[in-house]
C-alpha cells in the first residue's frame, strides 16, 4: 500500500482533512492549521489549445464574433484578445 502525504500549499502543514466533494467530482481538502481549502490536483480553467485553434479557424472562415459567442460559448473579449495576441506574434 502506498501512502501519499499531502501538504497545504499555503502553510505547508500536513494536517489536512477531506472536505466534501465538489460538483465536478473533485476531492477538496481543508487545512486544520490555517483553515484554508484547496484541491489536491487542480485543473486549468483555460481553453485548450485545440479549442482555441478551432474557434480562431471559424473566425477566419468569416464567422462573426457574435456568432462565435453563440456557437462556442466564448466571450467576444476573449476572442478579440486571442486575435490581438496572434497578430503580434
Amino acid at each position: 500500500m502506498v501512502t501519499i502525504i499531502l501538504h497545504c500549499p499555503y502553510c505547508g502543514s500536513e494536517r489536512l482533512v477531506k472536505y466534501g466533494i465538489t460538483p465536478n467530482g473533485k476531492q477538496p481538502y481543508r487545512c486544520r492549521a490555517c483553515g484554508r481549502q484547496h484541491r489536491a490536483h487542480p485543473g486549468s480553467n483555460a481553453y485548450s489549445e485545440t479549442a482555441r485553434e478551432t474557434i480562431l479557424r471559424a473566425y477566419q472562415e468569416r464567422s462573426s464574433l457574435r456568432g462565435l459567442t453563440r456557437t462556442f460559448g466564448v466571450s467576444r473579449n476573449t476572442v478579440s484578445a486571442w486575435l490581438k495576441k496572434k497578430a503580434l506574434s
